[in-house]
């Protein structure tokens, strides 16, 4: 996870650097800027460069791999006319390098950067440039904001569910991107968009994908489910020697954890899970049965009015809303990716998207007892990224911690929004939903109390919401947060 920027039009490099400075947090490890040229590993405090220039990118760097074939490179990245800034993780990395080798691309590829910005190199030298960020697009598979310039067009893009954030926006005299609203704020932007998931910013005209991943039909395979999830979970932690995990002792969180921990019977990977609520709390009950069960280490952030008081402001900022709900469940995030940047880990597995993709939430038996539950789930997963996962991400990366969402993979995704409503809500009395997950995590090994657990909303389960409700509203107006 990084955080790029970038303008278009008579820029100032001062603009950039303001934009590289409130988004550091998301990368801490390195900056760096294309002006006219690239500038590795500059202070973001004492970078000074005279001039303006027709376009520029800027990097912050989270540095996760470290290996003589894969490492987390610092950018912006370049070969000949093509200048590129990449945040996110492609997870055929190894796939996509093979691929360039066996076509004759012998350049030296260590970042997933780097395999982007050769492959559509190798395509632009046969299509047009569009074309060729298109099917550059078609072959990587993970989460990912990108742009890329080959010195006449502007391609900026987003990966299928919008795990990474991007935002975009202009004015009469110039035009950015960003990770962050934040960052675009600085430079003086006002009427700041979301790039869609799927979508190409190209030369700032908003190319739809020809089919999104929420609006694919065709028959899926139930017994297809647990493969792919277990692929899905797989990919995220290639390369890791440790991780963390978001836990709450629900089901999804469970049957994460315990995918991951076969996994590491396999492969050396030291497994922590974290959990968040107050003392004696439903979640944190919940989770320390479940990770006994599950014998894995366990580290709970106990939730005080306090530690509400002094991550409120932070968090609401963040996530750029005032909404009771949000700021609740974005603390639970916050507090627990603290423990995980406290351990020094930089990534960290999140549950999201489970309620969203197999039926989790109450309101779902209204829809299936309507017939709409299909329906439903697919709107739903078409706008989660501005609903939950712009949230999750701001207030984790508030920490420097990358969250790797497995129950988002395209993959899957696309097979479990047509598996058939009833297999996901039984019945108009199915009090538990999310059936077929529920059942294959039973049948994995949870324990039933675990793989039944009826599911409570983040703020609630962890006790945060009666906090912000009955203590800090009382006295706080915390819309204050936003100015």
């Amino acid at each position: 996870m990084c955080s790029i920027v970038g303008l278009q039009g008579n820029v100032n490099a001062e603009d950039i650097v303001k934009m590289l400075k409130v988004s550091k947090n998301r990368g801490p490890d390195s900056s760096g800027v294309y002006l006219d040229k690239i500038y590795e590993n500059i202070n973001l405090n004492e970078f000074d460069y005279d001039g303006t220039c027709q376009i520029a990118f800027g990097h912050n760097l989270l540095s996760i791999y470290d290996y003589d074939t894969r490492i987390s490179k610092p950018q912006p990245v370049s070969n000949e006319n093509l200048v590129l800034v990449f945040n996110g993780e492609l997870y055929n990395f190894n796939t996509l390098k093979n691929f360039l080798s066996k076509v004759g691309v012998d350049a030296e590829i260590t970042s997933d950067a780097d395999a982007l910005l050769y492959l559509i190199d190798f395509y632009a030298e046969k299509l047009d440039f569009l074309k060729a960020v298109q099917s550059a697009i078609r072959l990587i598979d993970g989460d990912y904001a990108f742009a890329v310039w080959d010195s006449q067009n502007l391609a900026i893009a987003r990966d299928p569910l919008g795990v990474k954030p991007l935002f975009y926006s202009q004015n009469d005299e110039i035009k950015g991107f960003a990770s962050t609203k934040q960052s675009l704020k600085e430079a003086g932007f006002t009427d700041i968009l979301t790039l869609k998931p799927e979508h190409i910013l190209y030369n700032w005209q908003d190319i739809s994908p020809a089919q999104p991943v929420y609006e694919k039909v065709f028959e899926g395979d139930v017994a297809k489910i647990d493969k792919i999830l277990r692929l899905s979970v797989v990919k995220r932690i290639e390369g890791l020697s440790e991780i963390g995990v978001i836990f709450s002792g629900g089901l999804d969180s469970s049957y994460l954890a315990l995918l991951l921990k076969e996994i590491s019977e396999n492969i050396p990977l030291k497994i922590k899970l974290y959990a968040v609520g107050v003392e004696g709390s439903k979640d944190v009950e919940a989770a320390i049965y479940a990770s006994k069960f599950l014998n894995l280490d366990l580290e709970i952030f106990e939730v005080t009015e306090d530690a509400v008081r002094e991550a409120l402001p932070s968090v609401v900022k963040a996530i750029g809303d005032d909404n009771l709900m949000k700021a609740g469940v974005g603390l639970t995030t916050y507090f627990a990716t603290k423990m995980v940047a406290r351990d020094g880990l930089k990534v960290a597995i999140s549950g999201q998207g489970a309620d969203e993709l197999f039926g989790g939430y109450k309101r779902y038996v209204q829809s299936f007892i309507d017939g709409t539950l299909n329906y439903d789930l697919r709107v739903d997963m078409s706008k989660m990224y501005h609903v939950n996962l712009e949230r999750d991400d701001a207030c984790s990366m508030l920490n420097s911690v990358e969250l790797r969402l497995p129950f988002l993979d395209k993959k899957l995704v696309e097979l479990v929004l047509n598996i058939p409503d009833n297999k996901k809500i039984v019945s108009m009395h199915d009090d538990m939903r999310k059936s077929i997950l529920r059942k294959l995590a039973f049948e994995e090994g949870l324990d039933y109390e675990i793989a039944y657990r009826p599911k409570k909303a983040a703020q609630y389960g962890t006790g945060i919401d009666k906090i912000l409700r009955k203590k800090i509203t009382k006295d706080t107006d915390i819309s204050k947060y936003l100015e």
